[in-house]
Formats: C-alpha cells, sequence, structure tokens
C-alpha cells in the first residue's frame, strides 16, 4: 500500500497480513449510511501488484428521503489483480440507495467482483422494504467495454417481497482476466453440472465472459449463500498469499 486516504464518513482500515497483496476494508461512522451520504472509493492497482477490498460488514442504509449512493472508480495495471468482495448491502424500510462501480483493467489485469443484496433487517420483521435500489457495473478491457450490468429494485413497481419470493440474497460475482481464465472456466463447469431441483436454496446461473465468468445467484439466506460464494472463491487464497475469509467467511 503505497497511498491511502479518507475523509468522513468513509474510514479504510488496512490490518497486515502474510501475503503479497494489500487489505482493505471499508467502514463508515455510525455504522452505515444515512441520508444524503454519498460516498466515492477510488482505486489504483499498481502493475503486478494485487489488492483485496471489502468491508468491514454488511453494509447499511437507513430510511432515508433524498437517498445515499456509493461510487467506486477503480484501475488495475498490468498484471495486476484486484479483488473486490465486499459483504452484502442491507437497504433498511423506506432506504433509496443507488451505486455506480467503474472498472479499468490494462494490460492483462485481472478483476474479482461481488456485488449482492439482502432482503434488509429480517429481525425487526423487514424484507425488502426499501424504497428504491439501482446499481450499476461497467468493466472495460484495455478501453472496450466488456460488461455492463444494471439492476433497479423499485417499490413503486410493486411489491417486491411478492415478485422476489423466497429469496432472501442476490447479486453476481464476476471473474475477468487472465490470472483467472482456469478457474472461470472451472466454475462454468461446476454450474453446468448442478441439478436442477424445485424450492433450491440457491439458484446459480454462470456465463463465459472473454477471460472469464460471469455468475449470478439468488438465495435463502446470507449465511447459505456465503458458503457457496466461498467454495467458489478457494483459489484466492494462493493468489493472495493469505486467507481474507478466514476469520471472516
Amino acid at each position: 500500500m503505497s497511498r491511502a486516504y479518507a475523509t468522513s464518513p468513509l474510514r479504510l482500515l488496512m490490518p497486515r497480513n502474510h501475503g503479497n497483496a494489500a487489505w482493505v476494508y471499508t467502514s463508515s461512522f455510525g455504522g452505515g449510511l444515512v441520508d444524503g451520504d454519498c460516498l466515492v472509493l477510488d482505486i489504483d492497482i499498481a502493475p503486478g501488484a494485487a489488492a483485496f477490498v471489502s468491508s468491514q460488514a454488511s453494509t447499511k442504509v437507513y430510511r432515508s428521503a433524498r437517498g445515499t449512493s456509493v461510487e467506486v472508480y477503480a484501475r488495475v495495471g498490468r498484471e495486476g489483480l484486484l479483488v473486490a468482495a465486499p459483504d452484502p448491502v442491507v437497504c433498511f424500510a423506506a432506504a433509496r440507495y443507488q451505486q455506480v462501480q467503474q472498472f479499468e483493467l490494462i494490460g492483462g489485469g485481472s478483476l474479482i467482483l461481488v456485488d449482492w443484496l439482502s432482503s434488509g433487517r429480517h429481525g425487526s420483521g423487514e424484507r425488502w422494504a426499501f424504497d428504491d435500489y439501482r446499481s450499476r457495473i461497467r468493466v472495460r478491457q484495455d478501453g472496450a467495454l466488456v460488461v455492463h450490468d444494471s439492476i433497479g429494485l423499485r417499490a413503486e413497481d410493486g411489491d417486491l417481497a411478492e415478485r422476489l419470493g423466497r429469496f432472501d440474497v442476490i447479486g453476481m460475482m464476476l471473474l475477468l482476466g487472465e490470472t483467472l481464465r482456469e478457474p472461470a472456466r472451472t466454475i462454468v463447469d461446476n454450474v453446468a453440472g448442478i441439478p436442477l431441483t424445485r424450492r433450491a436454496d440457491e439458484l446459480v446461473a454462470a456465463t463465459p465472459v472473454r477471460d472469464g465468468c460471469l455468475l449470478r445467484f439468488a438465495g435463502t439466506s446470507v449465511e447459505r449463500v456465503s458458503r457457496m460464494l466461498r467454495e467458489y472463491l478457494e483459489f484466492v487464497p494462493r493468489l493472495l498469499g493469505d486467507d481474507p475469509w478466514a476469520r471472516k467467511w
């Protein structure tokens, strides 16, 4: 890590590890996003460098009339690696949240991205009770747009709990870059071999994307989906030289 800087309400935590990558965990004062908050995260991975970027806990979004937003802009240099795997976003009742994530991969740079959303505070009886959730992801390789993924969930379009059924988690995982070609192929093959069953606890679909893959998933609990993602990403500690999930997932 050559430079890190943050202003309130964003905090950056950088624990030491035994590997060859920088670890950075984002957090916010107060434990979540309140009305009007806008966080901007700018990441620059130098050629040949590696970083693991996650969150200290789930990103909690409180009730907000004006809305909250998060923007992530990242560049991965030649033969660099960025693993961006935060905990899920949790939107409370009447919350409004928007996020934009843009990644530029240069000269064989590689990216692992996990982006997911849970249904809310079950302990408070909330389930898909937020007002508005929007997410947009763009990934470019050497200037060419290779992934443009967008999702919008709005209460005004119909009851979200009814539309999402039994699932309490939805999301996607992207692997892209030369370093990840073989792990991505393995994931696609493994997903293709999963039998389809009624009332399954998880639904998963994987699509090849250049030298990578895009995985979409829905699950009945954060814990189940966490275990599933950890299995698919079992190769990551070898790339980083240490296991960032050993005490977390």
